[in-house]
């Protein structure tokens, strides 16, 4: 798991990515946001860095399995950041629940993807498996 005080260029490096200085400020904006973003969300998290340096930065990102994109039917891809010290296996990938109301998507980082058998011959190399409903603030909004 990731510690609190975290060496990002060393990080960087240790996932084969080399640590440019808006490598550095993108990965340390995304490290604070605690949960899943989008682009837009990152873009106006960080302004002084233009749209497409930011979306080449998360496409690397992704590519050397630092963070992962998450497609929850809203129609922006959403990203979060692999919290493991490693590319994560298929029995590792976490369910992500997605809220009808705010449209925020949330890890549940310790609810796992169930096991799916599939037919002989075929490679499984991801799975996506998304909940929706309503977050607990939005259920609690709706109640009172």
């Amino acid at each position: 798991m990731l510690s609190d005080k975290i060496d990002i260029p060393k990080y960087l490096n240790d996932y084969g990515i080399r640590p440019t200085v808006v490598r550095i400020i993108v990965f340390r904006a995304i490290y604070e946001l605690h949960d899943t973003f989008s682009l837009t969300d990152l873009e106006n998290t960080l302004d002084s860095v233009d749209k497409s340096t930011l979306f080449r930065t998360l496409s690397l990102f992704a590519q050397h399995h630092l963070i992962h994109r998450i497609e929850d039917g809203s129609g922006a891809t959403k990203y979060g950041l692999c919290r493991n010290d490693h590319v994560c296996r298929v029995d590792e990938l976490h369910c992500h629940f997605y809220c009808e109301s705010c449209r925020k998507t949330y890890c549940l980082d310790h609810t796992y993807v169930p096991i799916v058998h599939y037919p002989k011959g075929f490679e499984l190399h991801s799975a996506d498996y998304l909940l929706k409903g309503l977050c607990p603030d939005c259920r609690n909004r709706r109640h009172d």
